[in-house]
């Protein structure tokens, strides 16, 4: 898979050429369909600068019904929303006046459909099942956007545009293009030095991107910079494609000002922003990827990719960094041992979560016999348990082996696990005493009651969840954000402790059945749960303002 766009695409390195690097890592990736943006043989047919950028669509065969390309003319890009001011945008994002409609002109663009011969374009044997990358030729800026907005119509899948002359750790990629629950998103690194035009400015708050720029649009308070890559969502591809068709209508009436062509994922990601839809900022934390002209630089790029652990760093990568307390200092602290030790094993994530469904009703079944060493057993098989909890999912991104029946699994087994737990505890707190139907103290009415708190806060988790995606027009429930990059640490991880996530309902189970008995359990969880949702449903109403 390689992206033969820019002469730069062309330097060399130990792999042959920078895009035959390049087509390694998206190989390794396991991409499912790649369509490029070239450029006709003989002189450009345009004025503007020689950079360009190309595009990876990844396309699964779920669903085999392409959009219709004959959609109506996007709207216009909305003016910034952003007060006027000094620190402000010196330009709109828009000129007034009407938009040229979004037919590409036969001269910018040349559909090629045959696979490409060339050896700089072609891909390692099999890595398509025997087809070639399918191609469009471009004769610059609008044809390149024209190109994009046209396979964002006609994809089935997410949608990933980047320039051929990039040099990134496989890594790097991965933290975007890897995991199928990731939606819209851009690669960046915190701080941004002004006068790097390499280096678009973009401000993020709360791991998502707020306002990017470019040479024609400016960012006020920018605290990272845009690395070049853009992930698009299945559910965000039509209004992409509506930004690139209104970004070429825009080129094309010259009101982009300088905006050349190396800037077409910057003006993307800008587009996209300003149009509302949801981007989330992805850190490349100690990762390299980076845009290259020369081969002096090309070599300095790729010599600093050998001075990262990439197997460590992917290892890192696969751990939640934004976890509650108890995942976070008595699980991930040590967890990656068991990640790398259960890889080598060959185990998958399915059967870990399997072993730790074991260890749990292992656990149940040492609380219900009643007797304090069996209670402290019971509590440490209820730790292990989730200690497996946290790696199963760990183990999946580690070795990218992600499916929907392992979320499926994952998800409703914890609260299966949770659930029996509770029985565990109610059977060996009854014992053998008479306490009625409910049990002695009213045990087994707590345990009743300690299903329904979780079972309710659950249910409306996930429908609040739906309610935002069906706001944001995203048809499905809104992904979680794995790096919040910015922000109180301290405070967020506050709110999760307050919120009383899994990890600390198992803690607090386990220390409470071991020190004390299961009415002190169920009164514990009863209160505390209680405080979360009334402190969760209060947040949400006063955001819904």
């Amino acid at each position: 898979m390689v992206l033969a766009t820019t002469p730069a695409t062309r330097l060399t390195c130990a792999e042959g050429t920078l895009a035959d690097r390049l087509a390694g890592q998206l190989v390794t990736l396991h991409a499912g369909a790649v369509h490029l943006v070239t450029r006709p043989a003989g002189p450009p047919r345009t004025a503007l600068a020689p950079s360009r950028p190309a595009v990876l669509v990844a396309e699964p065969a779920a669903d085999p019904t392409p959009r219709t390309a004959t959609t109506p003319p996007p709207p216009r890009l909305p003016e910034p929303s952003e007060p006027s001011g000094p620190s402000e945008p010196s330009e709109p994002s828009v000129l007034p006046g009407p938009a040229a409609p979004p037919v590409p002109p036969p001269a910018l663009a040349e559909p090629v459909t045959e696979p490409l011969a060339e050896p700089v374009t072609a891909l390692p044997p099999g890595s398509l099942n025997g087809a070639g990358p399918r191609s469009t030729r471009s004769g610059g800026l609008i044809g390149d956007l024209r190109a994009v907005a046209a396979l964002a119509r006609s994809g089935t899948g997410p949608l990933a545009v980047l320039p051929g002359d990039l040099v990134a750790h496989t890594e790097a990629l991965a933290l975007l293009l890897a995991d199928p629950a990731h939606g819209t998103g851009a690669l960046v690194t915190p701080g941004y030095a002004d006068g790097d035009p390499a280096l678009p400015p973009v401000r993020y708050e709360r791991g998502r991107i707020v306002a990017a720029g470019n040479s024609f649009h400016t960012v006020s308070g920018p605290n990272g910079a845009f690395r070049g890559v853009v992930h698009i969502a299945e559910a965000d591809l039509d209004s992409f494609a509506d930004v690139a068709d209104e970004l070429a209508n825009l080129a094309q009436d010259h009101r982009l000002g300088e905006a050349g062509e190396s800037e077409v994922t910057a003006l993307l990601l800008a587009g996209l922003v300003r149009v509302g839809v949801p981007v989330r900022a992805t850190p490349l934390g100690g990762l390299h990827c980076e845009r290259v002209t020369t081969q002096p630089g090309a070599d300095a790029a790729i010599a600093r990719l050998g001075e990262v652990d990439e197997g460590r760093a992917r290892l890192r990568s696969a751990i939640k960094s934004d976890d509650g307390l108890v995942a976070t200092y008595l699980v991930s602290s040590w967890s990656g041992h068991l990640v790398r030790a259960a890889a080598r094993l060959g185990l998958t994530p399915n059967a870990v979560t399997g072993l730790s469904v074991g260890l749990a009703g292992l656990a149940a079944v040492a609380f219900s016999a009643g007797e304090r060493r069996a209670q402290v057993a019971g509590a440490a098989l209820l730790y292990l348990s989730f200690v497996l909890d946290c790696v199963d999912g760990q183990l999946a991104r580690y070795t990218r082996a992600f499916s929907p029946i392992g979320a499926w699994l994952d998800a409703t087994f914890d609260r299966v696990k949770e659930y029996v737990v509770y029985v565990g505890l109610a059977v060996g707190y009854a014992g053998a005493a008479d306490g009625g139907v409910l049990g002695p103290d009213g045990v087994w009415a707590m345990a009743i009651a300690a299903m329904l708190l979780q079972s309710v806060r659950h249910m409306v988790d996930f429908s609040y969840a739906d309610s935002r995606a069906q706001a944001h027009g995203r048809g499905g429930a809104a992904e979680g954000v794995s790096a919040r990059p910015g922000g109180n640490t301290a405070a967020r991880r506050l709110r999760k402790l307050i919120v009383l996530p899994i990890g600390e309902r198992m803690a607090l189970i386990a220390v409470t059945a071991a020190l004390f008995n299961a009415r002190v359990t169920f009164l514990a969880l009863l209160a505390w749960g209680g405080l979360a949702a009334l402190y969760t449903l209060t947040g949400r109403i006063a955001r819904s303002f």
